[in-house]
């Protein structure tokens, strides 16, 4: 079985990036501030080793941890 790498509020900043939601739509959606949602996409980010989230969300569709739903 596969490990996941996302926190559960990593995966659903994320899945609402990938949905166009804006920083601050993700943390009126999530109920956290816009500070917080920017840390979870900047750890995903450093756990990834890419330098945009663009690139963040093409490897994590790769990896299969977020989808297009």
């Amino acid at each position: 079985m596969n490990k996941k790498i996302l926190t559960i509020r990593e995966q659903e900043v994320f899945e609402l990036l990938v949905l166009n939601k804006s920083t601050q739509e993700i943390a009126d959606f999530l109920g956290i501030s816009e500070k917080t949602v920017r840390n979870h996409i900047s750890n995903v980010m450093q756990k990834l080793g890419v330098k945009g989230r663009a690139q963040a969300v093409v490897e994590l569709l790769k990896l299969g941890e977020i989808t297009l739903s």
